[in-house]
């Protein structure tokens, strides 16, 4: 019986993680010694290309760079009492590593590069962005992939949008659309509750009765992107200014999502174009599933994830323990 799919449904099961996570750290290092033993030792089972393309996208330190005053040795960070997603997510892998070896990680929504190499959930896509090395943190809330039933074409024929609106593109998003006819548009911060924008939050089964789910970037990426885009609806928003282990640098617009200007002036006619184009929206929700695919496979994830800080650590100058 799965539990998460009916208590959870479409939630990642956040009680059973933390207690997964709690559980590790009494765990004996040596057995995650031998458990990255075993994960190198399964590369052959996958593509070559694809294991080194997405090591070199997450950690693109390709020369020595040296350490910030922040960074600290593995064993001296401490579980915090806040963000400790974070903690756990990234504890989980330097787990498999000398605690001597040297670390920094920043967490929260990263929106500037870092001075030196560290550690973090989320970056700018544009500029150089190589000392901004991704690992999946925070996945519980963010690396959030469903099973949707309803066919494309028997959705509703709108926009529907769900969002704390604090940021101001989110409010101008808000200001052009809201009574709009094709769209369903509401601010769920109970913060806003006096606001005429304000409507309750709605679960994720009710957004796939919609064909179309606004995916608006908040302070770093759109939390929703990687959901609807395992559904069956289609997620819109403009091109994305920033990015997560989820890679949203590479999505390609009109591809794996509908397009929408910087401005939004635009979104009327691209709705129309794929209600009257149905064909060319079951292709995009195709090319999302595609995309979505590639982070099912658990020991991959592990083994990228593992690479990625073996590179950090010897790009650091630091010298990783053989296997």
């Amino acid at each position: 019986m799965n539990i998460k799919r009916i208590f959870f449904k479409n939630k990642n099961f956040k009680f059973g993680y933390y207690v997964q996570a709690i559980l590790r750290e009494y765990s004996l290092l040596s057995y995650y010694r031998l458990k990255r033993t075993r994960l190198k030792n399964s590369i052959h089972l996958f593509d070559p290309v694809v294991v080194r393309s997405r090591l070199d996208y997450y950690n693109k330190l390709n020369e020595h760079a040296t350490l910030g005053i922040g960074a600290c040795q593995l064993k001296d960070i401490k579980r915090p009492k806040k963000r400790t997603p974070y903690y756990f997510d990234l504890k989980a892998y330097l787990r498999y590593f000398d605690q001597k070896l040297k670390l920094e990680m920043i967490p929260g929504d990263v929106i500037v590069i870092p001075e030196t190499p560290a550690i973090v959930k989320s970056r700018p896509i544009m500029g150089s962005n190589r000392n901004a090395v991704l690992l999946n943190l925070d996945k519980t809330r963010h690396f959030n992939f469903i099973q949707d039933h309803i066919c494309y074409r028997d959705k509703k024929n709108i926009l529907l949008g769900r969002a704390s609106v604090y940021q101001e593109h989110r409010s101008r998003f808000y200001d052009l659309y809201f009574d709009h006819p094709m769209c369903d548009l509401g601010d769920v911060s109970k913060k806003h509750q006096d606001s005429p924008w304000f409507k309750s939050a709605i679960r994720i089964s009710d957004h796939l009765q919609y064909k179309f789910i606004l995916a608006l970037e908040g302070n770093d990426v759109a939390t929703n992107l990687k959901w609807i885009m395992s559904s069956n609806s289609i997620a819109v928003m403009p091109t994305p200014k920033y990015e997560t282990w989820f890679m949203e640098g590479l999505l390609l617009p009109d591809v794996h999502y509908i397009h929408i200007r910087d401005d939004y002036s635009d979104l009327e006619e691209k709705l129309n174009y794929y209600i009257a184009h149905p064909e060319k929206a079951e292709e995009i929700i195709m090319h999302a599933h595609a995309f979505v695919q590639q982070f099912q496979n658990h020991k991959l994830e592990d083994l990228i994830s593992i690479m990625v800080l073996e590179k950090y650590f010897e790009k650091t100058g630091q010298r990783v323990t053989p296997l």
